[in-house]
């Protein structure tokens, strides 16, 4: 059987933290940024975890 392959999409877009979550970014941050908040565009800005619903869709795709 041969070896299982990452998803190299998902390896660009997701990183593992220390627990084991996954990081990713917020979308909607890249252009049409004048009719956006400050506020939102902050918010956007940040990291968040992949929700525990997805998480088990990723390990697979990141072969973990």
């Amino acid at each position: 059987m041969p070896k299982m392959k990452t998803r190299s999409a998902v390896k660009k877009r997701f990183t593992v933290t220390a627990s084991g979550k996954l990081k990713r970014r917020h979308a909607y941050h890249s252009h049409i940024l004048t009719k956006k908040s400050n506020k939102r565009k902050r918010n956007l800005c940040a990291y968040s975890t992949v929700s525990t619903a997805d998480q088990k869709v990723m390990n697979e795709l990141l072969v973990r």
